[in-house]
């Protein structure tokens, strides 16, 4: 019995840290079918190492039933794993859970092979998963990583990194030297596309990432193209572009021809 109250405080300590929604205990074990998915689980999943695979079976459907959660009571899960909202999340049978990992609604812990054998996900300590994701396959995914919203991942996720797309590919977040040229020539221009960064991986943005590299490459190769004319002495009528605070240019050049 004091297994039991232990394990009900980890569970319960979890929901608390990771959903600032919840209000109070009575309210996490009534109204939250996470909680109750894996209060079902513990179970089914005792009965089913215990050999008795067809009530394990059945509980887990039942399960599946009154929250829309759908693990297998094969799947192994650690401690303190938070099921947000749920609906959707399905989990398989040879899945393997670490501790303090974190799902979202709509993802898929599946499997692509119909050979029996391990065929479905191992995670990490730490993992969040972000609604929609599918993880499919044995791969595993390392402690502490990140899977974005939507993707599907296909293959071994490092420990702490971040994931995203379809397939899924991990997002490099050091800030480039490119990067920090491509931010300042943005804010020269007064462009800023929504608060949006290049390891967001929008088709959208890498366009207009990209247009940003080639608008600062003409750019720098006018300003030489006019420190040239300048030495050899040719005269230029032009003016500053209109609208823009800075092109690149110096003082010097700016008033070339002015």
């Amino acid at each position: 019995m004091k297994n039991l109250f232990q394990w009900l405080k980890q569970e319960t300590d979890c929901i608390f840290e990771r959903d600032p929604a919840a209000q109070s205990l009575l309210e996490v074990v009534t109204t939250y079918p996470g909680f109750h998915a894996m209060l079902l689980h513990r179970v089914s999943h005792r009965l089913w190492r215990g050999g008795w695979h067809w009530p394990a079976r059945f509980l887990a459907f039942l399960a599946r039933w009154f929250t829309g959660i759908e693990i297998h009571p094969g799947a192994r899960i650690g401690r303190g794993f938070f099921i947000d909202h749920g609906m959707g999340v399905v989990i398989g049978e040879t899945a393997e859970i670490g501790d303090g990992c974190t799902l979202y609604h709509g993802v898929t812990l599946g499997g692509t092979s119909w050979n029996k054998g391990k065929r479905h996900p191992t995670l990490g300590n730490g993992v969040v998963i972000g609604a929609g994701a599918k993880v499919l396959g044995p791969i595993n995914i390392g402690d502490g990583a990140r899977i974005g919203s939507n993707s599907v991942v296909l293959k071994d996720v490092p420990a702490g990194a971040t994931v995203v797309g379809i397939p899924a590919h991990v997002v490099d977040r050091k800030r480039s030297a490119d990067q920090a040229k491509r931010e300042a020539f943005a804010a020269r221009i007064g462009f800023d596309a929504y608060g949006t960064t290049a390891d967001m991986q929008d088709p959208v943005d890498r366009a207009l990432h990209r247009m940003l590299d080639h608008i600062h490459a003409q750019d720098e190769q006018l300003k030489c193209m006019r420190q040239a004319l300048k030495a050899l002495g040719a005269q230029m009528d032009v003016g500053p572009l209109p609208g823009l605070a800075d092109c690149g240019l110096d003082e010097a050049d700016e008033s070339d021809g002015q």
